[in-house]
């Protein structure tokens, strides 16, 4: 496939500590199977990041970290372009245009908002701009595609409406980008409530499994997850947590979940709690000692992010150049 019949893949992510397994395998694998055949960009957006108290040097940590992490999940440096989006010029110049186009009724309407308004958390501008400078980061590099979760749907249909408004208003210039919403990779639910999704900001910490987490420490979560009455190990509506299970050791097996279940005939919830508690074991080493490598591996990781930003910078050069003399401003001197 020629480099211009390649469709332009952006996913971003806040850089948030470290990833669990249902990152990965809700996520971040199914985008390493895009890498071949697509032109992916993976922009580690700390600026959105700043939008909520936050302590400086633990960001700076944050972001490197999550660099290590990529990379020891399959995120191949010479395959994508990882970068960190405040050392590209353009996203915020792009999001201050898209937002004069933007009406503010529409901000104020975005869930996630109103979620974080209802629960009284201290809100800035900044919260509010948030959905426009996301925009801003999409479209910015004209990406075709844009892997979401199903909690950032409104906001993409945002960018979507952004698009749109700024080529009816200038003329064509954006591509107007598709979601791909979950639909390929597994939905990892909580080990200890198996009808919410996993996530490291769950109060029980064994509720979820970090890509770092120690061999002996993903055991006793395995042993320690909610199952359900009866003992068949199979999946069904009735078996959330077992489901659940077997969903997260397909996932690291790559074998189907009806193979698992006929393993397990005649066996009880013990022996497949070990069985999955191995797979996950063996499935995270390979990332755990990755990462551990990449992570203390300075100069690698700034060569990465360097590079990283110059292959974004003259992508986002291209379309902002494109948006100022359409806007009218007076072409600037580079």
């Amino acid at each position: 496939m020629s480099d211009t019949d390649r469709k332009t893949v952006l996913t971003a992510a806040q850089p948030t500590g470290i990833l669990t397994i249902g990152n990965y395998l809700g996520a971040i694998k199914n985008w390493v199977s895009l890498l071949d055949d697509h032109d992916c960009l993976f922009p580690l957006v700390d600026m959105h990041a700043i939008t909520v108290p936050y302590e400086p040097a633990d960001l700076r940590k944050r972001t490197r970290s999550l660099v290590a992490q990529y990379i020891a999940c399959g995120l191949d440096p010479e395959k994508c372009t990882l970068f960190i989006q405040s050392h590209v010029v353009g996203h915020t110049e792009l999001a201050w245009v898209l937002g004069c186009l933007t009406p503010i009724g529409e901000l104020q309407r975005m869930t996630q908002f109103k979620d974080k308004t209802a629960k009284g958390a201290p809100i800035n501008s900044g919260l509010l701009f948030y959905p426009v400078l996301m925009a801003a980061d999409i479209l910015l590099y004209n990406a075709d595609i844009v892997p979401v979760g199903e909690d950032q749907k409104q906001h993409l249909e945002l960018t979507r409406n952004a698009a749109e408004r700024f080529n009816h208003t200038y003329s064509e210039t954006f591509k107007i980008p598709e979601p791909k919403i979950g639909t390929t990779g597994a939905r990892v639910l909580s080990l200890q409530d198996p009808t919410r999704k996993m996530s490291k900001s769950d109060d029980n910490q064994g509720a979820y499994i970090l890509l770092t987490d120690e061999p002996d420490v993903i055991r006793k979560k395995i042993a320690r997850a909610v199952t359900d009455s009866g003992s068949e190990v199979k999946s069904g509506p009735d078996k959330a947590g077992v489901a659940n299970l077997l969903s997260i050791m397909s996932g690291f097996s790559g074998k189907s979940i009806e193979e698992h279940e006929a393993e397990f005939v005649g066996k009880g919830y013990g022996d497949f709690k070990k069985a999955v508690g191995e797979v996950v074991v063996e499935g995270l080493r390979p990332i755990r000692e990755k990462f551990e490598e990449v992570e203390k591996d300075k100069g690698y990781l700034d060569g990465v992010l360097k590079a990283g930003a110059e292959n974004a910078q003259k992508k986002a050069y291209k379309i902002l150049s494109k948006v100022q003399r359409k806007v009218g401003f007076v072409e600037r001197f580079r």
